[in-house]
């Protein structure tokens, strides 16, 4: 039996929709992405194939849609854990002091 990485699978179902809305077939777009057959799409969008990210880019390209997009995120909103993460400039003690404004903010609007 397969270990499928739950991060694949939300991947491949985000790559499945936007090839749907561009309205491609799966032979269509591994054609574009150069690959032979359909079966290497089908099995990115079943999250069984990692995707990897020059495809990503690829695939953000093709089928009009942000890269933040297969990873879950809408456009224009940015997860600050993933930005803090990103920033070498700040250390743990900072990061960890802009995370508790985040929650106290949360929590001062009920979320």
């Amino acid at each position: 039996m397969k270990n499928i990485d739950s991060n694949n699978v939300a991947i491949g179902k985000k790559i499945k929709i936007a090839r749907e809305e561009a309205d491609f077939s799966q032979l269509d777009l591994a054609k574009l992405l150069g690959f032979e057959t359909a079966t290497a799409i089908s099995l990115i969008e079943s999250g069984e194939r990692k995707v990897s990210a020059e495809n990503i880019a690829s695939l953000a390209k093709l089928l009009h849609k942000d890269v933040k997009f297969f990873f879950g995120q809408e456009e224009g909103v940015l997860d600050v854990k993933v930005a803090l993460r990103a920033d070498k400039d700040l250390n743990k003690e900072d990061q960890d002091a802009i995370l508790r404004f985040i929650d106290l903010a949360k929590k001062k609007h009920g979320k």
